[in-house]
C-alpha cells in the first residue's frame, strides 16, 4: 500500500492570527508564473505516462486555461466567496478534495480558513504548489480520496485536466455521450488514495469539505464515518446515480438539508433547502445539457 504524499502540514496547524486582507486572490503575476512553471517543469511521471512532448504541451496549456478561468473572473470569484461564506468562518478547517488549481482553496483562505487541499495529478499539483505552497495554513496532499486507503489508477486527460478521473465507469459513460465527444483520456498513472476518515485523523475535523472527483463522489463519502457540518458534492448529468448514492450515504450519517448550484455560477437554485431524497429527484429531473453542478449540504 502506498502512502499519500504529504507535502506539508501536521495533525495540528500552528495558530496564526487571522486578519482579512492577508491573503488576497492569486492574480496577475502569480498566475503567469504558475503557467510558466507547468509549461517548463513537468513531472517525470507525466512524461512517462503521457508520452510525447505534445501531450505535455497540451496539459500545460490546459492548466494555463484553468488558471485564467478560475482566477481571472472577478465576478465569479465574488459569487463563490458569497456562497462559501455561508459555510466557512475565520479559523475553520476546510478540506478541498479534488483541488485542481486551488481556486476554492484560495477562496477559503480569503474567508480566514485553514485548508487541506488534495490533488492527485502531478502536473496540476505543481501549479497548486506554486500558488499555495508557501502558505503555512494550507496543507497540500498529492493523493486521491476514496472509500479505502491504498492506490488507484488515475486516467489523465491531457487536453482537459479538470476531468481526470479514477472511475472507469465515468470514462465509459462519457464515451459517445452528448457534450463529451471531444474528451479523451490519453494517459494513466498510479496514485495513492486516502480517505476522509484518515484525513480527519491527521488534520482534524473540518467545518466544510468540497468534493469534486469526477464520478467517485460516492466512494469519497463512503470513506466517511461521521457527519460533517457542511459539504459540497459535485454531480454530473452523465452519472446522476453517483450523486444519488452519495446523498444516500450522507443521509445515513446525519440529518442534512440540501441545495444546489449549476456549473460555475455559484448561485443556489432552490428558494428553500430540501431533504437529500428531494435533492436526488431535482438532479434526476435536470436536462442532460445542464452537464454538472454542486450539491450543498448542511446539518439541520
Amino acid at each position: 500500500m502506498a502512502d499519500p504524499v504529504w507535502f506539508k502540514g501536521a495533525p495540528e496547524f500552528a495558530p496564526v492570527p487571522w486578519r482579512r486582507g492577508n491573503h488576497a486572490p492569486v492574480i496577475g503575476r502569480e498566475v503567469a508564473a504558475a503557467t510558466r512553471l507547468v509549461a517548463t517543469v513537468m513531472p517525470v511521471a507525466c512524461r512517462v505516462t503521457l508520452g510525447p512532448t505534445g501531450a505535455m504541451t497540451r496539459t500545460a496549456r490546459a492548466i494555463g486555461r484553468s488558471l485564467r478561468a478560475y482566477y481571472g473572473d472577478a465576478h465569479r470569484t465574488t459569487r463563490m466567496e458569497a456562497l462559501l461564506s455561508q459555510f466557512i468562518r475565520p479559523g475553520d478547517l476546510v478540506f478541498d478534495i479534488g483541488a485542481h488549481v486551488g481556486d476554492r482553496t484560495a477562496c477559503a483562505r480569503r474567508l480566514g480558513a485553514r485548508v487541506v487541499a488534495l490533488e492527485p495529478q502531478p502536473a496540476v499539483f505543481r501549479a497548486l504548489q506554486r500558488l499555495h505552497g508557501r502558505d503555512p495554513d494550507v496543507a497540500l496532499v498529492r493523493a486521491a480520496v476514496g472509500s479505502t486507503c491504498g492506490t488507484t489508477v488515475l486516467h489523465l486527460n491531457s487536453r482537459n485536466p479538470t476531468v481526470a478521473t479514477a472511475s472507469t465507469t465515468f470514462v465509459a459513460a462519457a464515451d459517445g455521450a452528448e457534450g463529451w465527444a471531444e474528451q479523451c483520456w490519453d494517459g494513466r498513472i498510479e496514485v495513492p488514495v486516502t480517505t476522509l476518515d484518515a484525513l480527519i485523523a491527521r488534520y482534524g475535523f473540518p467545518a466544510f469539505a468540497k468534493i469534486d472527483v469526477e464520478g467517485l463522489e460516492d466512494a469519497v463519502v463512503a470513506g466517511l464515518s461521521t457527519a460533517l457540518p457542511a459539504l459540497s458534492v459535485e454531480f454530473t448529468t452523465l452519472q446522476r446515480d453517483v450523486a444519488g448514492r452519495a446523498l444516500e450515504r450522507l443521509e445515513a450519517l446525519g440529518t442534512y438539508r440540501c441545495n444546489y448550484a449549476l456549473g460555475e455560477r455559484h448561485t443556489l437554485c432552490l428558494p428553500e433547502w430540501c431533504s437529500p431524497a428531494s435533492m436526488a429527484r431535482h438532479v434526476a429531473d435536470l436536462p442532460h445539457d445542464t452537464n454538472s453542478g454542486d450539491i450543498y449540504l448542511r446539518l439541520d
